[in-house]
C-alpha cells in the first residue's frame, strides 16, 4: 500500500500494477544517464522513485511516482525520510484506481507548491500528458500518444521513444 495524507485525507492506495511499475522504471531508465549522470545529455538533476513529500503547514504528504530536482536546487540527498523540497518535475503514472486524485488534488497541490514541470502517463492507453506551471496555473504543453518518438520538456534536450513506455 502506499499512503497520502491529502488535505488531511489519508488516501490508501495499493501498490502500482506490473504495467505502471514498468512505465516508470523505463522512464526513470531513459532519463537517468542524460539528465543525471550527463551521458548523452545536459546532467544536472536528481530523480527519486516514489519520494515522500511533506508540503505545508499540515502537513499535506504526497508519494508521487517519480521527482526530479535540479542540481542547483538540491544539491544532495538530506540524510531523511522525506524531502519538504517541492520538486521541478512530477511524474503520476495514471491508473483507474489514482487518475481522479492525481489529476485533481495532487496536481492542485503541485501547482500550490510551484513545481514546475509535470507529467501524467498512462501505460494502459498509452499516452504521455506534460503541462508547465504558468502564473500558478497548468498550461497543457503536448498531448502524445502511442509510440511516438518526441521531445518533453523540461528534458527536450533528448528525444524519447514512447515504445519503450508501453513494452512488456
Amino acid at each position: 500500500m502506499v499512503a497520502e495524507l491529502i488535505d488531511g485525507e489519508l488516501h490508501l492506495q495499493p501498490r502500482p500494477s506490473i504495467p505502471h511499475a514498468s512505465a516508470a522504471s523505463r522512464l526513470f531508465g531513459i532519463l537517468f544517464d542524460p539528465f543525471s549522470r550527463g551521458r548523452g545529455g545536459p546532467g544536472g538533476w536528481t530523480f527519486l522513485f516514489q519520494p515522500e513529500l511533506h508540503f505545508g503547514v499540515e502537513p499535506d504528504i504526497l508519494v508521487p511516482d517519480l521527482a526530479g530536482w535540479r542540481r542547483e536546487r538540491l544539491p544532495e540527498l538530506p540524510d531523511a525520510p522525506f524531502l519538504t523540497l517541492a520538486q521541478d518535475w512530477v511524474c503520476e503514472i495514471v491508473s483507474p484506481g489514482t487518475s481522479a486524485v492525481d489529476r485533481g488534488r495532487k496536481r492542485r497541490i503541485y501547482a500550490r507548491e510551484s513545481v514546475g514541470h509535470l507529467w501524467l502517463v498512462d501505460p494502459l492507453a498509452k499516452v504521455v500528458e506534460i503541462y508547465r506551471l504558468h502564473s500558478g496555473r497548468w498550461t497543457e504543453v503536448a498531448t502524445f500518444e502511442g509510440n511516438a518518438v518526441v521531445r518533453a520538456e523540461p528534458f527536450d534536450a533528448i528525444e524519447l521513444d514512447l515504445a519503450i513506455l508501453w513494452e512488456r
